[in-house]
């Protein structure tokens, strides 16, 4: 009897043919969202290639000299701020109050947040592309699917943007059900878990696998092979990951206080460009590896972990996240997840530079865990990152042991990110 009344608890399961019809709208969305982060990154790309090569080539300067990172990056605060002062929607709202759950926006806001979020990109600043790119397409989703398919509800399509847009950005459809599977927790869902996840992970496949025919994306970051974990590799992801979460904190609670000090230039073309000259002095002092969203350089520092003292890792480690602390308040548009693996990827480095019994794999894969915790607050999220810059088996046991620790640090307090009214976000 009690068999048959723990069954009857279980919640019915939707039927294939409910689920069948979300298949073609969902893949549509995956391979549409993937297109639009393909077109702004490649435009950003571009872009980049002028301002950091092209120019300074051309005028006989330094592309990666003090004078020339400041002039580009006060630049790129100008031509965003013109965005947001001149252009209809004024390119969304504030990027300090904005995260991966991405505000439904009108669609005339659009053509303001693309070209905005592509200047940051090219320009130097530290955001990564996926706060605007997945207020974009879920825009664009919804826009177009309530129109196609009037009876339809916003949030399904708001469900399958994220994730086509997460799978794109990570290569994975497994990033966005984690993601998605995260932001259910706390919903009464119709049906099984899976039902609520399939369309969403039909779109995840599409955009992971519409961006890997188009860039071949790849987090996994080569380190030396790393085989079974032992007992000093333990002590280490329990020390680093938790303070990688420390340093995530102090630019947290130190969120508010900047972005209500840029706040006080009040129009956008002083916030953009006073934010540019900071992150100029910024760069000179962290060098030219803590620009932009962090993910191919992090794959610089990879490649030669050895190449930088524990001193120079540590300055980057400490320059990032400040960069990171002044761009979204000042007003770039952009994302924190990005430059927060970076910051992890150096804290590592930096400890296996100070204390070489620490392996490469170990120290990268706790920082970014610790520091996307504290950031993110999404413990799936946080694991699943850290783990794919580091593949091996023996990396994840680690992970799941130093996250216990880590949460009971950052658990109940304020993320990077802002509500309207300044405060902050738990």
């Amino acid at each position: 009897m009690a068999q048959d009344s723990s069954q009857q608890a279980l919640p019915a399961a939707t039927p294939a043919r409910a689920l069948l019809p979300t298949v073609v709208p969902a893949l549509v969305v995956g391979v549409v969202a993937s297109l639009v982060l393909v077109g702004v990154s490649t435009a950003a790309e571009e872009l980049q290639d002028v301002l950091w090569q092209d120019l300074p080539d051309a005028l006989g300067v330094g592309g990666y000299s003090v004078l020339w990172m400041s002039v580009v990056l006060v630049a790129t605060g100008i031509a965003v701020g013109l965005v947001v002062w001149k252009v209809p929607g004024h390119a969304g709202p504030d990027p300090a109050t904005t995260g991966l759950d991405a505000p439904v926006l009108p669609p005339a806001v659009l053509p303001g947040l693309l070209p905005a979020t592509a200047f940051m990109l090219a320009g130097g600043p530290s955001p990564g592309p996926e706060n605007p790119i997945i207020a974009v397409n879920v825009s664009l989703a919804v826009w177009a699917g309530l129109r196609a398919f009037p009876q339809t509800r916003e949030q399904g399509w708001v469900a399958l943007a994220e994730a086509g847009t997460i799978g794109a950005l990570f290569g994975t459809p497994v990033a966005a059900a984690l993601v998605i599977s995260e932001a259910l927790a706390g919903q009464r869902i119709k049906g099984r878990l899976w039902d609520s996840l399939f369309a969403p992970l039909a779109a995840a496949g599409a955009g992971a696998l519409t961006i890997s025919l188009v860039s071949e994306p790849s987090f996994d970051l080569r380190l030396p092979p790393f085989g079974q974990p032992g007992w000093g590799d333990l002590l280490a992801s329990l020390v680093l990951a938790p303070v990688g979460a420390l340093l995530g904190m102090c630019a947290v609670y130190a969120f508010p206080y900047v972005h209500g000090a840029f706040r006080r230039l009040r129009h956008p073309m002083l916030m953009l460009p006073a934010g540019g000259l900071v992150l100029g002095v910024l760069a000179a002092l962290g060098g030219h590896l803590t620009l932009f969203k962090g993910l191919d350089e992090i794959a610089v520092l990879a490649r030669d972990p050895d190449g930088w003292s524990a001193g120079e890792f540590a300055t980057m480690t400490v320059v990032k996240p400040a960069a990171l602390l002044v761009a979204a308040p000042c007003g770039f548009r952009g994302g924190r997840i990005f430059p927060a693996v970076f910051v992890g990827t150096a804290l590592g480095l930096s400890a296996h530079a100070l204390v070489p019994g620490v392996p490469p794999a170990v120290g990268v894969s706790a920082g970014v865990l610790g520091i996307l915790l504290a950031i993110t607050r999404q413990g799936w999220v946080s694991l699943f990152v850290a783990a794919v810059l580091v593949v091996s088996p023996g990396i994840l046991v680690l992970l799941c042991i130093a996250s216990l620790p880590t949460w009971l640090l950052v658990t109940g307090r304020p993320l990077m990110q802002l509500r309207e009214d300044g405060t902050a976000v738990r």
